[in-house]
């Protein structure tokens, strides 16, 4: 079973959903502390400069760095959860809000997805999942709705299989958007790629979205 790291981001976290287990982590990236102190959850750690948050947390284990950086918040959050082994990260508070903080969202996950890890991200019943290199992306058949397929640069042996538009072994590149607007039709569904990384939208509540990533 999956060990998660979840990262809360200091957009829209509303609605999210975690089911904490044994080896499981939890990191507050700057105001995403908030959610979690609504949601009654102490995470195990908190990152970054603390300026849209207006204080530097006072509790357990707190990573402060510079408002004048390179990196983003939840950047230097993934960084925290690679360094300490895990490879499958949930994060909430990291879609809406600011267009140019979700595209560096993207990014940096497609940049994790290069050393080998999974990202999870959800907002407001959107689920995006990015995963590169030999690995896939299963549906049950009972799924509905959309599912769409873009490549994060260049993804080489991308196979779509079960869904209403099918693809065998093709290259997709960020410049040219065929996989939107797929659909989901009644049968198991299966999104892959050899080499490359995929990112994966569709809609999905908080809690199913959770579940998917635990399968």
């Amino acid at each position: 079973m999956n060990k998660i790291c979840y990262i809360i981001g200091a957009s829209t976290a509303a609605g999210m959903y975690i089911e904490r287990r044994d080896g499981d982590f939890i990191i507050a990236a700057d105001a995403g502390l908030d959610a979690l102190q609504k949601a009654g959850i102490t995470p195990d750690l908190a990152v970054g400069d603390f300026d849209s948050l207006g204080h530097v947390p006072d509790f357990g284990k707190v990573i402060r760095h510079p408002c004048e950086k390179d990196d983003t918040d939840t950047a230097l959050s993934l960084a925290e959860g690679m360094k300490r082994g895990y490879r499958t990260f949930v994060i909430y508070g990291g879609l809406g809000g600011r267009l140019d903080h979700t595209m560096a969202n993207l990014q940096n996950c497609a940049g994790a997805a290069d050393h080998g890890a999974v990202c999870w991200i959800w907002g407001e019943g959107n689920a995006v999942c990015i995963f590169g290199d030999g690995n896939s992306l299963s549906f049950e058949k009972e799924k509905q709705g959309n599912v769409s397929v873009f490549a994060a640069d260049r993804a080489v042996g991308v196979t779509i299989e079960g869904l209403k538009y099918e693809l065998s072994d093709v290259c997709l590149t960020s410049t040219v958007p065929l996989g939107v607007s797929n659909e989901f039709t009644g049968r198991e569904s299966r999104i892959g790629v050899a080499d490359g990384t995929l990112i994966v939208m569709w809609s999905e509540d908080a809690e199913s979205f959770v579940r998917r990533v635990r399968q």
